[in-house]
């Protein structure tokens, strides 16, 4: 029996105008009525999150979401962190070196705020989703005591393509390095990922491993679907995430959730 649901959101929970259709709430409300804990697991922060939750009814004491890709773990009622990976200043000066190098657009993530010492239309959008701040600021001059959960390539997707080609080995040495959309190229902590976000959690939980699901359609969902007991790609997910799945389910405009939850915990073969 599964007992917990790890759910990508952006092309996967969220079909393309960002909201949660009612086959997918109904599902998940079906779910948590038979015990099973489901959990948001996404690139965005809690508060990009949110209204969500509040949607699903996930906020609780006993509810938490896997945020940053994996990079915070947080109760989604009191925001108390059960883990939290950071970046250094440090980090932020490589990769901003890096990034002049190759010529593309950069921004910090912090809790709150994204960090940018150039405004660009990427920017704006991840803090437009996320309800987030924009400070448009030398990376220089970055307050050294900043959180820094995660930078980000935000640039057109064929400068990400062929930054991507360019990257030095050691990058992927040094960083979680994970393409969430076309447009993002994500950097986190090397100890962090989505797969080890979830993996801390069901432990804390008392999940076992071969409990949980895992559904995503992205770079950044390859760890906690390989790490799952049944591993999902949305059927509009990466060529590349369909190839590691256990299952590829329906598309995010299909209600592809609402289909795992039926097949696999109401166990009614619906297909």
């Amino acid at each position: 029996m599964y007992k917990l649901l790890a759910l990508d959101m952006d092309g996967t929970l969220l079909n393309e105008n960002k909201t949660i259709s009612k086959e997918n709430f109904q599902a998940i409300q079906n779910a948590k009525e038979r015990g099973v804990k489901v959990v948001l697991a996404t690139g965005r922060p809690l508060k990009g999150i949110e209204k969500y939750l509040n949607q699903l009814n996930l906020i609780t004491e006993n509810d938490y979401a896997v945020a940053f890709n994996g990079a915070v773990i947080q109760n989604t009622k009191t925001g108390k962190i059960l883990s939290k990976t950071l970046m250094t200043m440090d980090d932020v000066k490589y990769l901003y070196s890096l990034s002049k190098k190759l010529n593309v657009n950069i921004h910090i993530s912090t809790p709150t705020s994204c960090i940018t010492p150039k405004l660009n239309k990427y920017t704006e959008h991840e803090a437009a989703i996320n309800g987030l701040d924009i400070e448009l600021l030398n990376f220089d001059d970055v307050n050294p005591n900043t959180t820094v959960i995660k930078v980000m390539f935000i640039d057109d997707e064929t400068l990400l393509d062929n930054a991507i080609k360019q990257l030095p080995d050691e990058v992927y040495s040094k960083y979680t390095v994970v393409r969430s959309a076309p447009f993002f190229l994500e950097f986190i902590n090397n100890s962090a990922n989505k797969g080890v976000g979830v993996d801390i959690l069901a432990k804390n939980l008392g999940i076992k491993r071969e409990e949980v699901i895992c559904m995503g359609d992205a770079g950044n969902d390859i760890h906690m679907i390989k790490y799952a007991g049944l591993g999902v790609a949305m059927g509009n997910a990466f060529p590349e995430i369909k190839e590691i799945a256990d299952y590829v389910t329906k598309t995010n405009e299909e209600n592809g959730v609402a289909h795992v939850i039926n097949k696999f915990i109401l166990e009614d073969k619906v297909c």
